[in-house]
């Protein structure tokens, strides 16, 4: 049942606050209110959801008591629908006098919500969006968009495969906005690099039945059947390739946008050799799997995603900078909050050391992975092994390629 475009279940959690932000408002101390605007019920559940959410509460936790901060968070489901998003950060920002909404999951809410925190100078974070319009011709000076975009996907997935001599593709796509762009990306790169794009196949969003596209991907004959979709779709695809046993015919199956919760969805066995891009990892390196501890317990063991990492990325890097402004000074104005933002470089254990762009891009190293074989992996969650480190200039599109007409920062 819906009430005023939230869920039952939204309101509920939007309620359930952290404790210190009753004792801010009790002794009359401006509160930070961060609103985390994603699926909670659906078909990307699992790629943000409840996970998300508790990688911003950890962030907080970490951050909020040291630096003196009173940090109120609350949750929405959008449901998969731009009107019940939409309405839900208008609620917030003219309501509840929430200045940072994020996470998303969905790039029509997200850039209608990057639209709605400009006219309201409020702030919009995206961690799990592929719009690279965000920071394109639609870039705002109240948006940040962290962890992958399609652009990037597309270089690190597409870029790489064609080097390695898988030079043809033929093209699985979600037939809605996001999946036309990544095909779009990675098919540029594709050719850019000398390789060919043989045909492709939209399919309805969400799906179940992939026998007929994997098929005429079949006979394309490419060397490689790139996915352009996501979540239960990716992994839809990927387990009925292997039951049609395609691979052993000895075609190349690339996730265009997986993560490592879909790979735990799939099982190492029906995932291994699959190639994707990913810019977090939990067991990296030494920084990275202290993370992994840390959140665990509040994910129940599951390891984080890119995503819900950058969840915590994004949130850390926020309330450094409001702390140093003051926070009066940070919820008068989101555009400036996000111009001191960007005058440092964001540090933590997901990223180390991020760079954050005048276009609102977020610029980190990104990472191509294969999935292990059963036989190479150590145990749960050790799925990956590195294939390539590709740096953030290469990782990531050219501010002068992506539209942006946004005034310089600063």
């Amino acid at each position: 049942m819906a009430m005023n475009g939230f869920t039952r279940r939204g309101l509920l959690a939007a309620g359930a606050a952290l404790p210190m932000a009753s004792r801010g408002r009790a002794q009359g101390r401006p509160v930070l209110r961060i609103g985390v605007l994603n699926d909670q019920s659906g078909a990307y559940r699992t790629n943000g959801g409840p996970g998300s959410v508790a990688n911003v509460r950890l962030a907080v936790q970490e951050i909020a008591a040291v630096r003196g901060l009173e940090v109120e968070v609350l949750v929405a489901d959008h449901q998969g629908r731009p009107d019940v998003g939409l309405n839900a950060a208008r609620q917030w920002f003219d309501r509840d006098g929430v200045d940072v909404v994020m996470d998303f999951q969905n790039s029509a809410i997200a850039l209608a919500v990057a639209g709605l925190a400009r006219e309201k100078d409020r702030i919009a974070i995206a961690c799990n969006v592929g719009a690279s319009d965000l920071t394109g011709a639609r870039c705002s000076p109240n948006t940040l968009h962290w962890a992958y975009d399609t652009q990037m996907l597309a270089r690190v997935t597409g870029g790489a495969q064609v080097r390695a001599g898988n030079d043809t593709w033929f093209f699985i796509t979600a037939d809605y906005a996001f999946g036309h762009a990544l095909e779009n990306d990675t098919g540029s790169f594709v050719r850019a690099a000398g390789g060919r794009v043989l045909g492709s196949v939209r399919m309805p969003f969400p799906g179940t039945d992939f026998a007929s596209p994997l098929l005429r991907a079949q006979q394309s004959r490419a060397k490689v059947i790139g996915f352009a979709n996501a979540g239960t779709d990716t992994v839809n695809c990927i387990k009925q390739s292997a039951e049609f046993g395609i691979t052993r015919r000895g075609q190349k199956l690339a996730g265009l946008l997986l993560q490592i919760n879909d790979i735990h969805a799939l099982d190492i066995e029906t995932a291994q050799g699959l190639t994707l891009a990913e810019s977090f990892y939990w067991d990296l390196n030494d920084r990275t799997r202290g993370f992994a501890r840390r959140i665990g317990p509040a994910m129940g063991g599951v390891m984080p995603n890119m995503s819900q990492a950058a969840c915590y990325a994004s949130v850390l890097h926020y309330l450094k900078t409001a702390a140093e402004m003051g926070v009066a000074e940070a919820k008068r104005s989101g555009a400036a909050t996000v111009a001191r933002m960007k005058a440092t470089p964001a540090e933590d254990d997901v990223f180390g050391r991020s760079m954050l762009r005048e276009d609102g891009r977020v610029l980190h190293t990104a990472y191509l992975f294969e999935v292990k074989a059963p036989s190479e992996s150590r145990g749960p969650w050790d799925y990956y092994k590195l294939v390539a480190a590709v740096p953030p200039e290469e990782a990531f599109r050219p501010l002068a390629e992506g539209g942006c007409t946004m005034p310089r920062a600063g």
